[in-house]
């Protein structure tokens, strides 16, 4: 072996050994493996988790602000305990005080409540025994107001042009504002004196 085919030998060994001390100091910079499958398989926050199980179901988008506002009411309600360490008797609490501190609606209550059985249900895999001691609320007894036929008269004799026309249906054919902002020109049929409603919803 000539001296020239020594040189080369050892030439290409010294490279090897910087490339190789060079991937090692890389290696030492690059996160342990450990970490990055803590990293990878990190839980998703309660709130995230009940957003992921409210849209996997496609509630409306609606429902799912309602239910994550209840929730974090809950939550402060109860002095930031995480919910899986309470159950049916800091729900039910929370339940009376909506009705009976703050005099909420029957069917605000029962928005609440229905935020609360799906946490627990369809996000914490727990089933709440029966609520014992649940206060209802009250649903509020309201008498609709209703014009006369005079008053009614003197009324849409203060209006002309297109709002004496949207008065009147409302007043003559009972219909509701959505019916009546649903209603198109060729859905009025005046020779005959009939109109077609879209989207009636029933009484």
């Amino acid at each position: 072996m000539t001296a020239s085919t020594l040189h080369r030998i050892n030439a290409l060994q010294t490279y090897a050994g910087v490339r190789v001390r060079i991937r090692l100091q890389e290696m030492d910079q690059l996160p342990k493996n450990k970490d990055v499958s803590k990293a990878g398989s990190a839980k998703p926050k309660l709130l995230d988790q009940v957003r992921i199980a409210i849209r996997g179901k496609h509630y409306s988008r609606r429902t799912e602000q309602a239910y994550i506002h209840r929730i974090k009411r809950f939550i402060y309600f109860t002095g930031k305990r995480h919910p899986r360490e309470m159950g049916a008797p800091e729900i039910t609490e929370f339940l009376n005080d909506l009705a009976d501190r703050h005099g909420v609606a029957a069917a605000t209550q029962n928005r609440a409540l229905s935020a609360l059985l799906f946490l627990y249900q369809q996000v914490l895999r727990f089933k709440l025994p029966w609520l014992d001691g649940l206060v209802r609320a009250k649903r509020p007894l309201r008498l609709p107001t209703v014009l006369t036929m005079e008053e009614a008269r003197v009324l849409l004799a203060q209006l002309d042009g297109a709002k004496w026309l949207m008065a009147s249906l409302l007043y003559g054919a009972g219909l509701r504002l959505h019916e009546l902002g649903c209603e198109h020109d060729h859905d009025l049929h005046s020779r005959h004196e009939q109109g077609r409603t879209r989207s009636k919803k029933p009484a």
